[in-house]
C-alpha cells in the first residue's frame, strides 16, 4: 500500500525556525558520501535546511548523518549488525526500505520534512522510491536514478514522485553528472518552497472527493456523471482505467481523502480475467470496500478485453470480434461465458463491501461500441452478464438497479451521481485538521489520514 500517494491533499510539512523549508536527503553514504555531501552543500546554498538519512549498511559514512543506518534499520524492524552478518543484498534492501519509509513517514507527522530528494542506483532506488511513495501527493519528491530510463512504474506506484535518469552511474561528480545533479537540487529546493508558499495562502474551503473511472469509449456517460455531482458541490477525480489509472484509485481509497467512489468503468476486470494490457490487478474494485467507503458501480466497457498492436493479439483469440480502437489499441469482443465470469466476480467483490454499494446496470449497452449497429453488440454477451451479477448480490446489502439507458446517455450519469450523492448524505465526511499532519495521512485506516488545510464544504 502506498500511502499519501495519488490525489491527497498537498502535504505541509512546516517551516523550520529559520524560515526556510527542509529537504531530507536520502541515501547511501558509504558508497556515495561525497555526491551527498554535494547535495547537501548546494541545497542549503539553494535556500533549505538539510535532514541527512544514511539508509547505507556495510561501509562506513563518509559523513555524519543527521540520522544514522543503525536508526533506520531498526525503524524497519532490523538490527544492523545482523544486516552486516548476513550479507544477504536482498534482504539488506528490504530492511533499510521498510526503515527509511518508517523514518520519513515519521519526519512528516513531526512537520519536519517540506521535500525529499535522493540518488540511486537499483537498490538505492528500491530504497528511496519506497520511501518517497509513502509521503503525501504534493510533497515535493525528486529521485535521481541510473534506472530511470528502465521501466519505472514499480518505483513511482500511483505516487507523484519525479525521477530524473542519472545518464551514468552515480558515481563523483563530473562534467555529466553536476549538472543533473544541480537541475534535481534546484527542483527539489523550489518545488519546497513553492508549496510551503501555497499551503500558508490556503484559506478556501474544500469540497468532498469523489474517485470515477472513464474510458474513452464512456467518456459521455462519465462526463454527464462527473458535471452532476460538481453541481452537487463535490470535486470529482477522474482515473483513466487503464490498469495504472485503476491501481491509483485503489491506492487512493485506501487514504482517507475520498467521501465515494462512483466506479463507472470497471473494464479492468475483462484485462485481468483474459491477460489484457489494461488489468488493474486481481485486487481491483476491493479496497474502496475494504475501506468502507460508499460506491456507485456500474458495467461501463466490460464489453472488451484490451490489446496493443493487432499482432499482440493472443493467437487463441484472433478468430474472435476483433476491433482497432486506434493503432496501439486493439480490443477484443467478450464471450457469453466470459461475460458471466466476469460478473461472478464483480458480484463476489461487492458483496464483501464494508460500505454502503449500489450497482448501476445500463441495460441498452456498455460502450461506444455496444450499440446497435456498432460492432460489439452482443445482447446475449450482456445479459449473462447481468444475470451473474443479479445472482450474485441477491441477498446481501448491494443494491442493483437495472435502467433502460445506454452507459453513455446523460441520463445514465445524472442517476448515478444522484445515487452516490443519496448515499453520501448519511454518511460522515472526511474529518478536518490543521497543522503539520495536514495532508493524506501515510499509511492511516480509513478516514484516519484525510487531514485539511482548510475546511471540508458540506455539499448540498
Amino acid at each position: 500500500m502506498i500511502g499519501s500517494a495519488p490525489g491527497g491533499p498537498v502535504g505541509t510539512g512546516r517551516e523550520d525556525a529559520t524560515g526556510l523549508p527542509t529537504v531530507v536527503l536520502l541515501g547511501t553514504l558509504d558508497t556515495k558520501g561525497a555526491e551527498y555531501a554535494w547535495l547537501a552543500e548546494r541545497t542549503r546554498a539553494a535556500g533549505c535546511e538539510v535532514v541527512l538519512v544514511d539508509t547505507g549498511v556495510l561501509g562506513e559514512p563518509a559523513l555524519t548523518p543527521d540520522i544514522g543506518r543503525a536508526e533506520v534499520a531498526a525503524a524497519g524492524g532490523a538490527d544492523l549488525a545482523t544486516l552486516r552478518a548476513e550479507q544477504s543484498r536482498t534482504t539488506a534492501v528490504s530492511a533499510m526500505a521498510a526503515g527509511a519509509t518508517a523514518v520519513v513517514r515519521r519526519l512528516y507527522r513531526e512537520g519536519r520534512v517540506d521535500g525529499v530528494l535522493a540518488l540511486g542506483g537499483s537498490c538505492g532506488t528500491v530504497i528511496a522510491s519506497a520511501a518517497m511513495r509513502a509521503l503525501p501527493l504534493g510533497l515535493p519528491k525528486v529521485l535521481v536514478s541510473s534506472v530511470a530510463a528502465t521501466d519505472c512504474g514499480p518505483f513511482v506506484g500511483a505516487s507523484d514522485l519525479t525521477m530524473t535518469y542519472s545518464v551514468t552511474d552515480i558515481a563523483g561528480i563530473n562534467q555529466i553528472s553536476e549538472p543533473i545533479l544541480r537541475n534535481a537540487v534546484a527542483a527539489v529546493a523550489g518545488m519546497a518552497r513553492a508549496a510551503l508558499a501555497a499551503r500558508d495562502e490556503e484559506t478556501r474551503e474544500k469540497p468532498p472527493v469523489i474517485a470515477t473511472t472513464m474510458f474513452g469509449v464512456t467518456t459521455p456517460g462519465v462526463t454527464a456523471a462527473r458535471r452532476r455531482l460538481e453541481e452537487l458541490g463535490y470535486e470529482v477525480l477522474v482515473f483513466h482505467a487503464t490498469g495504472t489509472g485503476g491501481r491509483s484509485m485503489e491506492e487512493l481509497a485506501t487514504g482517507g481523502l475520498l467521501a465515494g467512489v462512483l466506479d463507472m468503468t470497471t473494464s479492468e476486470l475483462v484485462d485481468d480475467l483474459l491477460g489484457g494490457v489494461f488489468s488493474a490487478g486481481p485486487h481491483r474494485l476491493e479496497a474502496a470496500g475494504r475501506a468502507g467507503l460508499p460506491q456507485v458501480v456500474s458495467l461501463g466497457a466490460l464489453d472488451m478485453v484490451n490489446f496493443a498492436t493487432p499482432d499482440t493479439v493472443p493467437a487463441h483469440l484472433r478468430h474472435r470480434n476483433v476491433f482497432s480502437h486506434n493503432p496501439t489499441v486493439t480490443i477484443v469482443r467478450t464471450t457469453v461465458g466470459e461475460a458471466a465470469e466476469v460478473g461472478r466476480r464483480m458480484a463476489a467483490k461487492l458483496a464483501a463491501a464494508r460500505g454502503p454499494v449500489r450497482v448501476l446496470v445500463p441495460r441498452r449497452g456498455l460502450s461506444a461500441y455496444d450499440a446497435p449497429g456498432q460492432p460489439f453488440h452482443d445482447p446475449d454477451a450482456n445479459e449473462a452478464l447481468f444475470d451473474e451479477l443479479r445472482t450474485g448480490v441477491a441477498g446481501t446489502h448491494v443494491e442493483l438497479y437495472e435502467l433502460d439507458a445506454h452507459i453513455n446517455d446523460a441520463e445514465f450519469g445524472r442517476a448515478a451521481a444522484d445515487r452516490l450523492h443519496e448515499l453520501l448524505k448519511g454518511c460522515p465526511l472526511p474529518r478536518q485538521a490543521t497543522g503539520p499532519r495536514s495532508g493524506w495521512q501515510a499509511g492511516s485506516a480509513a478516514w484516519d489520514g484525510a487531514w485539511s488545510t482548510g475546511p471540508l464544504r458540506q455539499p448540498g
